[in-house]
């Protein structure tokens, strides 16, 4: 499902070009989305592979700025699946197949770090930061602020 199908407030509807994608001139996306329109968005890479679907993006109460989507890979129907926290900066929307991409290999994002939906890592703390942000070659943001 992508973010014009879970747009319960008709943000992204009325395109009057015609085109795909949401009208710029009206609403406010593809520069400022509702991010529970986000959740469930597929996430493909460069060489259009299917990495998994946005299950979770992760908010810093502090800066009140967006710091993680939390993706799913692998698994079926659920089971076996792990997740990924991946950097916001990582991401591109790609709002002609309204679709995330993600400059990552496939067999690469199979060896990220990762974790199981019932043991979720400390996102606050700064070793894991930056070890999640070396890992797909973003920066932190300067004093913990995330984007």
């Amino acid at each position: 499902m992508n973010y014009e199908d879970r747009d319960t407030y008709g943000m992204y509807k009325g395109n009057t070009s015609g085109g795909p994608g949401p009208d710029v001139r009206r609403g406010p996306g593809p520069d400022l989305m509702g991010a529970d329109t986000l959740v469930g968005n597929d996430v493909f890479n460069h060489k259009d592979e299917d990495l998994g679907d946005i299950k979770e993006i992760m908010l810093d109460m502090r800066s009140g700025k967006v710091g993680y989507a939390v993706l799913s890979f692998g698994g079926f129907l659920g089971m076996g699946e792990k997740l990924f926290a991946v950097p916001w900066k990582a991401l591109t929307l790609d709002t002609n197949n309204k679709r995330f991409v993600l400059k990552v290999e496939k067999d690469r994002l199979k060896l990220a770090p990762g974790f199981d939906k019932d043991k979720w890592p400390n996102m606050a703390d700064q070793s894991w930061e930056k070890e999640i942000h070396a890992y797909y070659g973003t920066e932190p943001y300067p004093d913990g602020a995330r984007m």
